[in-house]
């Protein structure tokens, strides 16, 4: 019998709404990175878990969906990005047992039968994914915008990695409409220095008081486009981060990284 390959656990930035799908230029690179995105990792997943920073829910839900709707969570753009559709089947029996593993691990959680994909899991996966064959489900971030809440969480999920599920923190690592790149690049090198290549306890120790970074109120003045990071890193466990991209992304500079 033909092993699964363990999967990595990804922090991806997702742009702005609709955008990277009507092509706008300040979109470019992402475009361009998560399209070829795929092609690096180790098999073709198994089932692909999102943490989306779009899905706020208490106590944390889990979609449990079999055929999940389209969530168009964001207003003001051309009638066609109303009509997008991405049709990736749930993963019901994945999700039920996922929200077992939260709840024996202390994390309050519930299912969501009716939850739809919203734009930080369609608009990244039909750049990634368009054949749409994958079994596409969510988890919520927790009521308690505490970083090391979502590390725990993370940390429950891992075991799914070895089962060949692709888990995806969907955020960005600047989320403020002033878009003062200055701020974007001091506060991504931070992140960087707190992701890439450290020990899991520093790691961990360094994004539970991302807060106290140097520009990290300027880069995330609410921190749910941030908490995806989180997730994933316990979800990496001991396993160093790594840059897996960087650039410009609507005038500031965002980075995606990649944990074994």
């Amino acid at each position: 019998m033909a092993c699964t390959p363990k999967m990595p656990a990804l922090f991806i930035c997702h742009g702005g709404g609709p955008m990277p799908l009507l092509g706008d230029p300040g979109h470019a690179g992402m475009i361009q990175h998560l399209k070829a995105l795929p092609a690096k990792l180790p098999a073709q997943p198994s089932a692909i878990l999102v943490i989306s920073a779009h899905w706020e829910a208490k106590p944390v839900a889990v979609m449990t969906n079999s055929h999940p709707p389209m969530l168009y969570d964001y207003g003001g753009f051309p009638p066609e990005t109303y009509e997008y559709s991405y049709s990736a089947p749930g993963a019901h029996a994945l999700a039920k047992r996922t929200i077992n593993m939260l709840k024996d691990a202390g994390i309050e959680a519930r299912e969501d039968s009716h939850r739809g994909y919203d734009h930080g899991v369609f608009v990244p996966l039909m750049l990634m994914f368009p054949q749409a064959t994958i079994p596409v489900y969510q988890v919520s971030l927790h009521p308690k915008f505490d970083p090391s809440t979502h590390i725990a969480m993370g940390k429950t999920l891992a075991p799914l990695r070895e089962e060949g599920v692709l888990i995806i923190g969907s955020g960005m690592t600047y989320h403020n409409f002033s878009f003062r790149r200055a701020d974007s690049e001091i506060f991504d090198k931070f992140l960087g220095e707190a992701v890439v290549g450290t020990d899991e306890a520093t790691r961990s120790s360094r994004l539970c008081a991302w807060a106290q970074a140097p520009s990290a109120r300027a880069a995330h003045p609410r921190e749910e486009h941030l908490l995806p990071l989180m997730v994933v890193a316990g979800a990496a466990g001991d396993a160093p981060g790594q840059l897996l991209h960087k650039g410009d992304l609507m005038k500031c500079v965002c980075s995606d990284f990649w944990f074994d």
